[in-house]
């Protein structure tokens, strides 16, 4: 295969696309080659405060006209989540690999018609959970593997808060129904949602019970949630996510022999390094005044931020697709449909006055 790279093109000026914008940036497999907007003036003023956009990147005032562009190989779409069906579909079909932002659908029902569309022509498909691709997260996943060190999951718990002005509860578009009904569960609920997967291998639980104080603004949205989990073997998780608390992005993951702790699993406090903290087979000391042994701190130094490894993995993906002949990546999807089932449970076990619910894949 050459080194020609991947050709980006961009559904709209979402804030956060100016991250993925810079993260192209910083790759040599890929390029912003398009940018589609509802107008090109728009697209124009977009490019222009972002310096890591390159001068030659095409403009055009529909979003349709990145789709009909035969040099387009692949989309990035950071939409409104009520949106996210008819383009990534729409982009599919057009046979333009689909990178699209979380959360992937309203509900797994649209999501399964997103796959359906990518698997019928061939595309690649994966959403935008950058801290999937830190190589942190490839070495805890190595500790939590190993049974002589962690041993077998007991309890997860993942919390991602933040802060949100009065401005953003009232006007974002997280915070309108029309645009992103599932509000801070399918923006912070969803990476939670995604850690507690992660740490057992996918395995959907038994049963999802939202927890009881969800909080909405005037339109309905939710601003605040939890939800507990619970599989057949008695493993247990629980989760909370909030836009009214301080920022928090945590993972504790309890084995059998051993405990993971994550301060900042889904942005790392330093981009170029960051640090997880292992403890296998604890114990205290004699008069119980300390620990045996102590908890080690594990460094993880990275060239690359997160986000630009997986436009990495996503760009060999798609050359391995376009000139290598090969089939898509079914795992991405598979993680995606996972995480958009238990979001699912939640909203329902909320809606059904907080009652615990059975998870059918």
């Amino acid at each position: 295969m050459d080194e020609t790279p991947i050709r980006f093109g961009i559904l709209g000026c979402a804030s956060i696309a100016r991250k993925l914008s810079r993260a192209i940036s910083l790759t040599t497999t890929a390029v912003v080659f398009a940018i589609g907007s509802r107008s090109v003036e728009k697209a124009q003023k977009y490019v222009s405060a972002n310096a890591f956009i390159p001068p030659s990147v095409k403009l055009y005032g529909s979003y349709e006209g990145v789709l009909d562009d035969p040099e387009v190989d692949a989309v990035y779409v950071p939409l409104p989540t009520s949106l996210h069906l008819r383009w990534a579909v729409l982009a599919a079909e057009k046979r333009k690999h689909v990178l699209l932002e979380k959360p992937v659908a309203l509900n797994a029902a649209e999501f399964d018609r997103i796959v359906a569309a990518c698997e019928a022509n061939g595309v690649q498909f994966m959403d935008g959970t950058m801290w999937m691709h830190h190589p942190r997260t490839a070495l805890m996943k190595e500790f939590v593997a190993d049974p002589e060190r962690f041993g077998s999951p007991k309890s997860i718990h993942s919390t991602f808060t933040v802060p949100a002005d009065p401005e953003f509860l009232k006007n974002d578009i997280r915070a309108k129904p029309d645009l992103d009904a599932l509000g801070v569960l399918g923006d912070l609920g969803w990476y939670c949602t995604r850690a507690i997967l992660w740490a057992v291998d996918y395995e959907l639980p038994k049963t999802v019970t939202a927890i009881k104080g969800t909080v909405f603004n005037e339109a309905g949205v939710i601003l605040s949630c939890g939800a507990s989990l619970l599989w057949e073997d008695g493993k247990i998780a629980t989760f909370d996510c909030s836009f009214l608390s301080n920022t928090t992005m945590n993972i504790i993951v309890t084995g059998t022999v051993g405990t993971l702790h994550v301060d900042d699993f889904v942005i790392p406090c330093v981009e170029t390094s960051s640090s997880f903290l292992t403890s296998t087979k604890t114990r205290f000391s004699e008069l119980g005044t300390e620990w045996k042994p102590l908890p080690s701190e594990h460094v993880v130094t990275n060239d690359l931020p997160q986000e630009a490894l997986m436009v990495k993995e996503f760009a060999r993906l798609v050359k391995g697709i376009k000139e290598g002949g090969l089939k898509a990546e079914s795992k991405w999807p598979s993680y995606s449909r996972k995480t958009q089932v238990v979001l699912d449970r939640v909203i329902e076990s909320i809606q059904r006055g907080y009652e615990s619910l059975e998870v059918v894949d």
